[in-house]
């Protein structure tokens, strides 16, 4: 996710933070402190019941963080690679590779409202049991609104529709008994946006009618809408790709362009000819180094344009997404990283044997649906 830190490990999987997770300790920290625990332990000071707040809230991130923990955890014991864990305002994301089988799928899906679930028991049966021991009762009302967070969190999480895990159970089970993976996603993501439109019904409502929590509701909703709607345009993709290679769908022969030309030269000669947007550079060797896409040579100042060369703002081939000619486009789309873009440069070996462009995927797509096989 855009705009968020790395802050170490997790279980040996890279942790990241959001700059909104502070919005999201302020705002559960407040309410906490302000209104629910004067409501359930009247009779304290402000100070104590910000100290409750802010304990409380920070609380709710481990329980956030545990949630994705489990997801992260069972991914990696079943041979799908993680990337990172993302907390931020709206909960946590876990970034990771795709399921190879439905089994897998579910286990990954079902971890993370199961660890919210029984974090929401031990927790409340911790608050009990503190305030029937202690007599403790501000640590023991923070415990407990602790708990009730934590199997509301687990509940919700278990609603059928994708994003959230009990859309990703359903697909699951749906994956695993008609062996189609692409519908039983599409059907997680159409259940996702009716859930989202709902969402962000109520919320107004809620909003409409003085409750300030309908505004947290109407953007959880608008979250899961989006998110829907892209993993329903992805399996539609994907089932339009299906089978297809990488030797089928790559541009080939290629324009390619030395990589120890000026930028200058670059602008004036190789841009004006190239027929797609991105350009791979050659080395003195003739193999590839890296690609250029043309509008970062638009961002290079004038004066420097004459001496810089176009591979010092190239992306180098290290970052390029890659595959070989008989590779499955539907595999290679699913490791395609953010900075790798969605321009793929296709290698028989060391040498370059196409490129596949946005266009190209984009013109696939458009053929499966005029063959009237499009389902979504």
């Amino acid at each position: 996710m855009n705009r968020s830190v790395r802050m170490g490990r997790v279980l040996g999987v890279p942790l990241r933070i959001h700059w909104t997770v502070p919005l999201l300790l302020v705002l559960f920290g407040y309410s906490l402190g302000s209104q629910t625990l004067p409501a359930w332990v009247p009779g304290h000071s402000v100070g104590v019941y910000t100290i409750g707040g802010l304990a409380g809230a920070l609380l709710l991130l481990v329980s956030l963080l545990a949630h994705e923990a489990a997801h992260a955890v069972t991914a990696r014991r079943t041979g799908v690679t993680v990337q990172n864990v993302t907390l931020w305002a709206l909960g946590g994301m876990t970034e990771m590779g795709k399921p190879r089988a439905a089994g897998a799928a579910f286990k990954i899906a079902v971890s993370g409202p199961l660890t919210s679930l029984l974090l929401g028991g031990a927790t409340f049966g911790a608050g009990i049991g503190l305030h029937a021991l202690t007599g403790w009762a501000m640590p023991a009302a923070v415990l407990l609104w602790l708990g009730w967070v934590n199997l509301l969190l687990g509940v919700f999480n278990l609603l059928p529709a994708a994003p959230l895990d009990g859309g990703r159970v359903v697909q699951a089970v749906m994956w695993w008994r008609t062996g189609d993976r692409y519908r039983a996603e599409r059907a997680a993501a159409r259940s996702g946006q009716v859930l989202g439109f709902l969402l962000i019904a109520v919320g107004w409502v809620s909003l409409l009618r003085g409750a300030l929590g309908g505004l947290w509701l109407a953007l959880i909703g608008f979250f899961v809408m989006i998110v829907a709607n892209a993993e329903r345009q992805h399996a539609t993709l994907a089932t339009a790709l299906g089978g297809v290679r990488a030797a089928d769908a790559m541009s080939s022969p290629v324009e390619t362009c030395p990589d120890w030309l000026t930028v200058e030269r670059v602008v004036n000669e190789e841009a004006m000819r190239a027929r797609h947007s991105t350009l791979p550079l050659l080395d003195f060797e003739g193999r590839p180094s890296g690609m250029v896409h043309l509008p970062q040579l638009a961002k290079v100042p004038s004066p420097q344009r004459e001496t810089l060369r176009v591979r010092d703002v190239a992306t180098p081939m290290a970052q390029c997404g890659t595959c070989a000619p008989d590779d499955l486009l539907e595999d290679v789309l699913e490791k395609l990283t953010p900075r790798s873009g969605m321009t793929i440069l296709v290698m028989d070996g060391r040498r370059l044997a196409g490129i596949i462009t946005a266009r190209d995927i984009s013109r696939l797509a458009q053929r499966h649906a005029l063959r009237g096989n499009g389902t979504g």
